[in-house]
């Protein structure tokens, strides 16, 4: 089973918090997919990833590129899985099988009610599927994993 965390973002947007994890998940040898809900989503996220100053250089790519297989960041809208990432995010409500990942980070705007619902649909999924299941809440401090 997949270790799956649930990141409620309350302080920051996606394109804040999502580099400061991948800059994590590389740093520690890791390669990742980020499944998107759409085209324009993941066209939106390239580009922002590229202009990140924090951490300096986020390499990624999609399908459109050659060699994805080389990837350590890898975006889709599907659920290919070129590199042999382990780690797996789940941005914009999608709601990825967890698969052969080791670890899930779903990603919610708190701020956005619906978003959060969602969230907690896929909670209740993964809890009843037998994931091992963190919650994280940003708080003034950063990340905090509640109860």
């Amino acid at each position: 089973m997949s270790e799956i965390g649930f990141y409620h973002l309350t302080r920051t947007n996606l394109m804040t918090a999502l580099p400061a994890l991948l800059g994590r998940t590389l740093a520690a040898g890791e390669k990742a997919v980020i499944a998107c809900p759409d085209e324009h989503f993941m066209k939106m996220l390239d580009d922002g990833l590229w202009q990140c100053q924090t951490p300096d250089w986020l390499p990624h790519g999609t399908l459109a590129l050659p060699h994805p297989e080389w990837q350590p960041i890898y975006l889709t809208t599907g659920t290919e899985n070129p590199a042999n990432a382990h780690f797996l995010f789940r941005v914009g409500g999608v709601d990825a099988e967890p698969g052969a990942y080791t670890r899930v980070f779903d990603l919610f705007d708190g701020n956005n009610e619906q978003d959060v619902l969602a969230a907690r649909q896929r909670w209740r999924a993964a809890k009843d599927a037998g994931h091992n299941l963190t919650y994280w809440k940003q708080e003034q401090t950063g990340w905090v994993k509640a109860g």
